[in-house]
């Protein structure tokens, strides 16, 4: 059986590398599955949930949390480079709530202030926030 590796890399170093059968990406053109022998190719991955589908038995999925970043696939390396990730067994969820909680506050106060700024970080703080709740929920 052919398989794949896939690296998770952010600024303070590789934070997953294992094998895998199946990887699913979600980039800003849309869904991408990656299966072994998978044409090269570089994308941009949006702020959501990263499935790693293991080797070791088909039914052992890691889920990763990912902030944006690049994809590369070559050579059945899959390449992941992103400002921050947890895997779903890292994430404490009660601290994902409390960000929740604060991006949800500043949104508000933004809004009302017609901050259009603070909004947009304030809906990008939302959106990670959700997101490691989400692959949380995973575990």
């Amino acid at each position: 059986m052919t398989q794949m590796t896939v690296q998770v890399i952010t600024p303070s170093g590789i934070c997953y590398n294992h094998h895998a059968a199946f990887v699913l990406l979600n980039t800003v053109n849309g869904d991408l599955g990656i299966l072994p022998r998978h044409i090269a190719v570089i994308a941009t991955l949006n702020i959501e949930e990263l499935k790693v589908r293991r080797v070791d038995d088909e039914n052992h999925v890691d889920w990763i949390a990912v902030n944006g970043g690049i994809a590369e696939v070559k050579d059945n390396l899959i390449t992941i480079v992103t400002d921050s990730a947890e895997r779903a067994r890292d994430i404490d969820v009660s601290r994902a709530e409390r960000a929740k909680m604060r991006a949800e506050q500043r949104l508000k106060e933004a809004k009302a202030q017609k901050d259009i700024d603070t909004v947009k970080r304030a809906e990008i703080a939302l959106h990670k926030a959700l997101n490691r709740l989400n692959v949380s929920g995973h575990r």
